[in-house]
């Protein structure tokens, strides 16, 4: 059965899900996945050229993956096979493999392998790929949520370009959303149905990027509706806040992510944090989590607040930070998570300093004030015989012939030598960096007198 057949005999089965029947069958329906398949992108120049290429597709659940491929199909008339890796082996590989054959013996036609879930095949089993992928006998596009890097064989990997999509961003799930509720065949559209603002946002939170979540969970909602205002069909029924939240089984949190809720719970969680309470910290980023604030944003604000209210106090909080924002780029919800919450425990309990943010502060408001003093000549580069009898670099100290590595001289303009900003706390690591500074300062006044 072909791409065709498949659609026709689908288009007669009333029962199918709403996301199944709302599937895109065009690139100009696939929102939210633009820098992959928009204008001048390597996957629509290669649909308007028809010459497709092998492609394993990277991206989490519901960023059409599926889609995407039913639709290069579709665009270039490719005879196309749907491929479980999760249902099949090696002798359903080999019947694919005949029946490609023949499409391009007696149709003249190419067969696009679509195999979902990629990652799932074995070595022996994406070893039966190969040839037939290098000799253009089949056109693989595979689909996987989990890093091909690691997951699909270097032979095979070498011979596919990795097309990476990504969530669905808010705008992109409105849209996904709106089309549902306005189409007049394979949406909502006849049944008269309206959705209330915060009804829809909560569909997209909790719809965390997954188009066919948030087509899902709108489904079940639109049923509520229905049965509770049977009444109005002339009239028009709105599905609520309230159909949405049992639909999930989950109730929407207070939350506004442009509003002074958004403000109040971020300042809650830096405040936790600052305070050294690991538990309140959880708690506020478990508000937001499930709420649906970004995660990355959190992450963000836990990187600034490792310099911010830590500091040097204990330097690899700053590394923890990016760690468990790399981590949740890397896992994304809910598997990410956790390492949000790893941070927001070591950030909590790491001794607190904020003598960086206090320096950093003191030093910009000095450059306002001052303006830009010269370099003194000392410390000045001296690439140029010119430069040299000018003056430049005379006189400079070079720290590592000296004691403990450190020259006593002077490094700031004159006119503000001798200014301090950085005064380090007694806390963590802080307490070893202001011993040091104390005994280098001790040894460039005694070198001064």
């Amino acid at each position: 059965m072909d791409l065709f057949d498949q659609q026709a005999e689908a288009s007669s089965q009333g029962q199918r899900p709403l996301a199944e029947r709302m599937r895109p069958q065009r690139l100009a329906d696939l929102f939210g996945q633009e820098a992959a398949t928009g204008p001048g992108s390597l996957i629509r120049r290669a649909i308007e050229t028809d010459r497709i290429f092998s492609m394993i597709l990277w991206g989490p659940p519901g960023c059409g993956k599926t889609t995407l491929a039913r639709i290069i199909a579709h665009d270039t008339r490719s005879h196309f096979i749907h491929f479980s890796a999760v249902l099949a082996g090696v002798k359903q590989i080999r019947e694919v493999i005949e029946e490609a054959k023949k499409e391009r013996r007696f149709q003249q036609r190419r067969t696009i392998l679509f195999v979902d879930e990629i990652h799932r095949f074995n070595k022996a089993q994406q070893d039966a790929f190969l040839h037939h992928v290098e000799s253009g006998l089949i056109t693989l596009i595979g689909a996987t949520t989990e890093n091909p890097s690691f997951e699909v064989i270097a032979p095979l990997l070498s011979r596919c370009r990795v097309i990476t999509l990504g969530l669905l961003d808010e705008k992109a799930l409105c849209r996904v959303i709106d089309r549902a509720m306005a189409d007049p065949r394979d949406g909502l559209g006849p049944l008269n149905l309206s959705l209330a603002g915060d009804a829809r946002e909560h569909l997209i939170r909790i719809a965390s990027g997954d188009a066919r979540s948030a087509l899902n969970s709108l489904e079940v909602a639109a049923t509520l509706a229905l049965d509770t205002s049977p009444s109005a069909a002339d009239t028009g029924r709105t599905i609520t806040l309230a159909h949405v939240e049992n639909a999930l089984q989950k109730k929407a949190l207070l939350y506004d992510k442009g509003g002074e809720e958004h403000y109040n719970l971020i300042s809650a969680l830096h405040k936790s944090l600052r305070g050294s309470d690991p538990d309140a910290a959880l708690y506020w980023l478990a508000r937001m989590l499930e709420a649906g604030e970004d995660a990355l944003y959190i992450a963000r604000r836990m990187v600034r607040f490792a310099s911010e209210d830590v500091g040097n106090a204990d330097p690899y909080a700053l590394r923890a930070a990016l760690g468990a924002m790399e981590a949740f780029r890397f896992l994304g919800h809910p598997e990410g998570d956790l390492a949000l919450a790893q941070a927001a425990v070591y950030l909590a309990t790491a001794p607190k300093s904020n003598s960086i943010y206090k320096a950093w502060n003191a030093a910009r408001q000095l450059v306002r004030e001052k303006g830009a003093l010269p370099v003194p000549l000392h410390i000045r580069n001296a690439p140029t015989t010119l430069m040299k009898d000018l003056g430049y670099g005379k006189g400079y100290r070079y720290a590592h012939d000296f004691k403990e590595g450190y020259a006593a001289q002077d490094y700031l303009p004159e006119p503000v030598a001798g200014s301090r900003f950085y005064f380090p706390t007694d806390r963590g690591y802080e307490k070893m960096i202001a011993g040091r500074l104390k005994r280098w300062r001790e040894m460039k006044s005694k070198a001064k007198k």
